[in-house]
C-alpha cells in the first residue's frame, strides 16, 4: 500500500502534464500555462515574416553551461527527465532510462538522447534573438525554469531540426496540446515573433487540448 500511495502522490505532484498526457516518466519540463492562457499569450505575439539566418551560429548561444557542481545543462536535463538515473563524479549518466514523448520510445543509453530546445536556436534567431546580447542567448539556450529543454530520442530531435510547428509536430499526436503550450510559453517569455503559418499551426494544436 505504501508503494502505491507513494506512486499516486508522485504522479499528482510531479510537473507532469507530460506524465498525464504523454507517457510514464515522472518528471519533465516545468508545466506550461493552461491552454486558455496559452491562447491569450499567442494572441499577444507579433506576427511577421521570419528574419534572415545571416550571421547565425549555434556558438552564439553558449551551451551547455555548468548548472550545479560538475553537472552541465544537458546532464541536469538527463537527470530530471530520466527514470533511475545514476551519474559518476563527472555527472555523466551511468544508468537510467528515458521516455521520449515525441515518438513514444524508451531509451536506455544516454548517448541515444538529445536535449531538444522546444523553440530551436535557429528559430529564435529568426524571431528576434539575432538582436540579443550573448548573455541573453546563453540564458535562452540553458533555461531550466520554463519548458524550453526536454530529453528526447536523437532520431526525433534530428527529424525536427530547426522546424517550427507549421513544418514539424511530434509524431505522438497526444502531446500536441502541451507541445503547443510549451512553444508559446517560450516565445511569450522572450517576446519572440512568429510567422502566420506557425500561429495557425499552434492554434490548431491548442484545439486538441
Amino acid at each position: 500500500m505504501r508503494r502505491i500511495s507513494t506512486f499516486l502522490i508522485t504522479a499528482v505532484a510531479a510537473t507532469t502534464a507530460w506524465f498525464l498526457s504523454a507517457g510514464p516518466a515522472l518528471a519533465y519540463p516545468p508545466t506550461p500555462p493552461s491552454a486558455s492562457t496559452a491562447a491569450t499569450e499567442l494572441a499577444s505575439l507579433t506576427v511577421k515574416a521570419e528574419g534572415s539566418m545571416t550571421g547565425y551560429s549555434r556558438d552564439l548561444f553558449p551551451h551547455w553551461i555548468i548548472q550545479s557542481g560538475t553537472c552541465d545543462t544537458r546532464e541536469e536535463v538527463l537527470k530530471r527527465d530520466g527514470t533511475g538515473v545514476t551519474v559518476d563524479s563527472s555527472c555523466h549518466p551511468t544508468a537510467g532510462k528515458w521516455y521520449s514523448v515525441y515518438d513514444s520510445t524508451w531509451i536506455t543509453d544516454s548517448s541515444g538522447i538529445d536535449i531538444d530546445h522546444i523553440v530551436p536556436l535557429a528559430e529564435a534567431w529568426k524571431s528576434g534573438a539575432n538582436a540579443w546580447t550573448t548573455a541573453k542567448r546563453q540564458e535562452f539556450a540553458n533555461n531550466l525554469t520554463i519548458s524550453q529543454l526536454i530529453a528526447v530520442s536523437a532520431s526525433s530531435n534530428r527529424s525536427k531540426g530547426d522546424s517550427d510547428p507549421s513544418a514539424w509536430k511530434p509524431p505522438n499526436t497526444s502531446v500536441h496540446c502541451i507541445y503547443a503550450r510549451e512553444w508559446i510559453w517560450v516565445k511569450y517569455t522572450y517576446k519572440l515573433s512568429l510567422q502566420s503559418a506557425e500561429k495557425t499551426a499552434l492554434q490548431q494544436m491548442l484545439g486538441t487540448c
